[in-house]
């Protein structure tokens, strides 16, 4: 027995018409639609949904889904107005006998069509296919012929250059042999000479051996160097950084008498070396190291005889980018300071390296080896 659908809803708009179907728990794969422009049927054991729609619509642009325990269809209007009703009421058996084999028989006929379309479709692509294997096959051979010729080609051309080597090596070996024979002659031929020339050389010794002059008298040549302040030979290309040098010492020399008129305006405090390397060094600590390269120069116009306070400032120096004044600094050798001429050596030494001047690095060398036999001699 078959039971009528009755608790669908449907909605429209000008153009098309929605209708929600449930088909109540049944399978996607046991429902059959039905459907052509003016009759829809949903048929799912024991459950039927039929329709005679109100107006024509086009079947080839509608569509139905399936989801979730209800079919939405979704038809596309012939005419774009509203509907009075979704379907049409009428009580003549008749006319809905003869919409149902009409619409029976056209959907055979889209069946049918579309089976035959889609055997036309395996046909042209399983031809497709055939051609497509064809085409790749021809193109397979061509590609290993094509190797083939290559790889004789290449074969006849490394055998051909293989026989050409062989005519180069032999013609350029029988060359070779030419020329070690025609060495050979030349040598015996040069010999003979040499044996001859020989021969009238010790000829003439004999006759001059007679004829000797008598000895000159012996003596001694005695000779100096010209006096120079550094260990290295004198170069030109050097001689304008020795001058710079000897120049700021000189200069160093000369205001070391002035220092004292200079310093009587200064507190007792300000007068004490240490009092103002304490003060440098709190500068240098927290950054300011133009305060703290001032409280170290005026600690060594004091007192020179301190050498961390030429350490410091190099340091100083150093931060400031004044590589050169640094490399100064670094140089010098308060006496009797083992440890600490050590230290500035070996800054001077590092800011050299950093400089890039391989002069000042010679004197910088210089400076290390005398501070290492004052200190063998200082240790005992």
């Amino acid at each position: 027995m078959t039971l009528n659908v009755k608790n669908y809803t449907w909605t429209q708009t000008e153009s098309t018409v929605n209708i929600r179907v449930p088909i109540k728990g049944a399978r996607a794969s046991n429902v059959d639609i039905v459907s052509t422009d003016e009759y829809l049927k949903v048929h799912f054991p024991p459950f039927l949904f039929e329709a005679f729609l109100f107006e024509m619509v086009d079947d080839s642009r509608s569509t139905a889904k399936i989801g979730n325990g209800v079919i939405v269809f979704t038809l596309q209007k012939r005419a774009c107005r509203l509907w009075e009703h979704l379907m049409v009421h009428t009580n003549d058996k008749e006319t809905m006998r003869e919409i149902r084999e009409r619409a029976q028989q056209q959907f055979q006929q889209k069946v049918c069509a579309e089976s035959r379309e889609k055997a036309e479709k395996q046909h042209a692509d399983k031809k497709y296919a055939l051609q497509t294997m064809i085409q790749l096959e021809k193109e397979e051979k061509d590609r290993i012929q094509k190797m083939k010729d290559a790889e004789r080609e290449k074969a006849s051309a490394e055998l051909e250059a293989l026989q050409q080597r062989q005519e180069a090596q032999e013609k350029d070996q029988h060359d070779i042999d030419n020329q070690i024979q025609e060495r050979a002659e030349d040598q015996k031929s040069r010999f003979k000479v040499f044996t001859k020339f020989r021969e009238a050389c010790n000829n003439l010794k004999k006759k001059k051996a007679a004829k000797l002059p008598p000895e000159r008298p012996r003596g001694n040549i005695r000779f100096a160097f010209t006096p120079r302040a550094f260990p290295t030979a004198l170069r030109e290309s050097q001689m304008a950084e020795e001058e710079e040098w000897l120049r700021a010492q000189a200069e160093a020399r000369g205001a070391a008498s002035a220092d004292a008129l200079e310093l009587t305006d200064l507190t007792k405090e300000e007068r004490n070396p240490d009092w103002l390397k304490d003060k440098g060094d709190k500068c240098f600590r927290v950054g300011d190291y133009m305060g703290a390269l001032n409280a170290y120069s005026l600690a060594i116009r004091i007192n020179k005889k301190i050498p961390a306070l030429f350490s410091n400032r190099a340091a100083c120096h150093l931060m400031l980018k004044n590589l050169h004044k640094a490399i100064q600094d670094a140089s010098e050798d308060p006496p009797h300071q083992t440890e600490a001429t050590w230290s500035l050596v070996a800054m001077e030494i590092a800011l050299v390296c950093v400089v890039g001047a391989p002069t000042l690095l010679t004197w910088a060398c210089w400076d290390l080896s005398s501070s290492c036999g004052d200190a063998l001699c200082d240790d005992g």
